[in-house]
């Protein structure tokens, strides 16, 4: 749990050696196998750790089990069709709990034992992103004693995210303190305080939304991300192995061809030439589904396919190097369209900031600037006539404001692509009338879960039993 960024350690620990006085001091110490580090470099490993979870099975089953693309064969033409295992979980629920959180209790530890109340702040954010994700994909999970017993009790979704939220609210007390310092160890932000505040506060939203408090959620994201450079996303480059977008190493390398888009809901929304395109007069989508998608595969020649194009004319969403989007304004901004529509803030508030974002995508927004310069993008504002029925957005004559949810549902599955936030809403939102409605790849029931790590239910002893199985809802989403 403290080897996260172990090359670097390393080095600090040889170099500690070399400058005793005794050349036998520390003899059986393995300097490739360090057992501490300084708080700065267990900081940025819980950061990168965090970037595993969110880029994980997280995102490559959320891919295939939403509608966002198609498994076809290899693991993933398996798990498509939902057959999977515990032992399948094994490295991610690893990921969680060794990598991000019990490196973030030691780096919580060492940064108050400096008194850096920052670098505490940005690591508790960053804790509860990571075990905030898992109780989204797992249901129950260990929450206090993770990470500091053997056999840690798994606490209910009930008491589990009024802590998760509180945590956050820590952590912004520390940010607005002012004590401490973090520079360039933030792989982030390099400490800006202002910016992690509000990437806190659009996590506590997203919460919000999990358990339906919605005035609470949208109050919120009133305090949330502002701007788009404000956006939490996972930094990438062109390193094999290092630090390339983790989608496009599988796409391209790992599982080559394993997943396509071919009658992938997401893809046939956004697709011009499908019937089930949802642009009007006032949308046009082929920017966005460029940027989404390849109609000619270069890992599957001839079907469409996840773009993983990397070019100075053409840089697909899980381009080599591309960002990958963790906590955003584009969350934030939906995020308040829907909280205001369902909290009952009005119809003209809700469509207010559904208009805002999407000036915002007229104006680019997160496409990148290759498909904006190549391809034709429109999001003309709507109007409330857009909503009445036998409006262009009410086609099928139901309540303008059935419409306008149903409108901003859609919004958020589209735009939350490749990102397990787009389940969340699928299953927070299954069993009402309006949203996205996906049809199962298999049989006749919607996965609802993931299943508990084979690890874990062979380690600890207050793992649940019976264990649930893939199709069992969690509380959240029942």
């Amino acid at each position: 749990m403290k080897r996260i960024y172990k090359p670097v350690v390393a080095v600090l620990v040889s170099l500690h050696l070399l400058s005793c006085e005794k050349i036998v001091d520390d003899l059986n110490v393995d300097p490739n196998n360090p057992t501490d580090a300084p708080a700065n470099f267990v900081f940025t490993g819980t950061q990168i750790a965090n970037v595993a979870v969110q880029e994980g099975q997280a995102s490559r089953l959320s891919l295939i089990w939403t509608g966002y693309g198609t498994g076809i064969f290899q693991q993933y033409g398996t798990w498509y069709t939902y057959s999977i295992t515990a032992s399948n979980f094994d490295d991610d629920w690893n990921n969680v709990f060794t990598g991000t959180n019990k490196n973030a209790i030691i780096a919580i530890e060492k940064a108050e034992a400096l008194g850096n109340r920052k670098m505490a702040g940005i690591t508790k954010i960053v804790q509860v992103n990571s075990l905030g994700t898992a109780t989204e994909l797992w249901g129950d999970i260990p929450y206090e004693e993770a990470g500091l017993v053997d056999n840690p009790i798994f606490e209910n979704q009930q008491e589990l995210y009024p802590k998760l939220i509180a945590r956050l609210d820590e952590a912004i007390a520390d940010l607005e303190s002012g004590v401490g310092t973090v520079g360039a160890e933030d792989i982030h932000f390099s400490g800006d305080a202002i910016k992690w505040i509000e990437v806190a506060n659009t996590l506590k939203a997203r919460y919000y939304m999990d358990i339906k408090q919605y005035d609470a959620a949208y109050a919120a994201a009133e305090k949330g991300i502002s701007a788009y450079a404000n956006s939490l996303y996972a930094p990438h480059g062109t390193t094999p192995n290092v630090n390339q977008n983790h989608t496009y190493s599988l796409l391209t390398d790992v599982r080559a061809g394993s997943i396509t888009a071919e009658g992938a809901y997401n893809a046939e929304l956004l697709n011009p030439s499908s019937a089930m395109y949802r642009g009007n007069p006032k949308t046009d989508e082929t920017a966005r589904f460029k940027y989404y998608y390849l109609e000619n595969g270069v890992n599957a020649p001839g079907v469409i396919e996840p773009n993983t194009l990397t070019t100075a004319s053409a840089r697909g969403f899980f381009a080599m190097d591309a960002d990958f989007p963790m906590v955003t304004y584009q969350e934030n901004i939906l995020t308040l369209a829907e909280a205001a529509l369902r909290s009952g803030k009005g119809f003209d508030i809700a469509l207010g900031h559904l208009n805002t974002y999407r000036n915002f995508l007229d104006m680019g927004g997160y496409i990148d600037p290759t498909y904006q310069n190549s391809a034709t993008l429109n999001y003309e504002p709507y109007v409330a006539e857009d909503f009445a029925v036998g409006g262009i957005e009410n086609t099928d004559g139901i309540s303008p404001e059935d419409a306008l949810l149903r409108e901003i549902l859609q919004e958020r599955y589209v735009t939350f692509y490749g990102q397990h936030i787009g389940w969340n809403d699928e299953r927070r939102t299954r069993s009402e009338a309006y949203g996205v409605k996906l049809q199962p790849n298999n049989g006749d029931r919607l996965p609802s879960r993931f299943i508990y790590s084979q690890n874990e239910l062979n380690s600890n002893n207050n793992s649940p039993n019976p264990t649930p199985s893939l199709f069992d809802p969690i509380y959240i989403y029942q």
